[in-house]
């Protein structure tokens, strides 16, 4: 059994593939080529994607299949109306707010399985308001000093295989024989 902690649930038995690995919240998208890569991200890691409105382009299942996302109907999406509405419906969720303009770097975060990773939309990144309710749990990615941001896409990547070297070091997941990450 891997290392106790309590996001895992009853006992704080390490994630057994239950329920979504991470939980990918973007606020108000606007690309639909960064969400789709995102979305294909989740599919891969057993995560859950979390779309707040409004959206900058359309997720019916027909725009879906026009462009070309066959892995979309795998993929756990949740639509929320609004922030408040997506915190009313995962009102225990552990946020953690990605952003450029954070100090403290993200492999500093204790994030843990079932985990809710905060990311903004393309052109302004998350609202001050967001940020301001969870000043504890703002967290980014480095870069080189006067650079603005990564793109969206990337930085789900990023931190979401941050995570996961997290996950493996405290023996909640582990790799199989293939290199896929496997409950514990």
């Amino acid at each position: 059994m891997g290392a106790e902690h309590p996001a895992a649930g009853p006992g704080g038995t390490a994630w057994i593939g239950r329920g979504p690995l991470l939980h990918v919240v973007l606020h108000e998208p606007e690309i639909p080529n960064n969400t789709g890569n995102i979305g294909r991200t989740c599919v891969a890691l057993a995560s859950a994607l979390h779309l707040i409105e409004p959206l900058g382009f359309d997720v019916s299942e027909k725009a879906c299949r026009r462009a070309g996302l066959d892995y979309w109907p795998r993929l756990d999406v949740r639509q929320h109306a609004s922030w408040e509405a997506y915190k009313g419906a995962t009102p225990s969720a552990r946020r953690w707010l990605l952003t450029a303009r954070a100090t403290r770097p993200v492999f500093d975060a204790a994030i843990q399985p079932g985990d809710h990773l905060v990311f903004g939309r393309e052109s302004r990144g998350l609202p001050a308001g967001i940020i301001e309710q969870y000043p504890d749990s703002v967290v980014g990615l480095p870069m080189v000093p006067d650079e603005r941001s990564l793109n969206v896409s990337t930085a789900v990547s990023a931190t979401m295989y941050a995570a996961i070297r997290m996950f493996l070091d405290r023996g909640w997941v582990r790799l199989d024989e293939r290199g896929a990450v496997r409950p514990v």
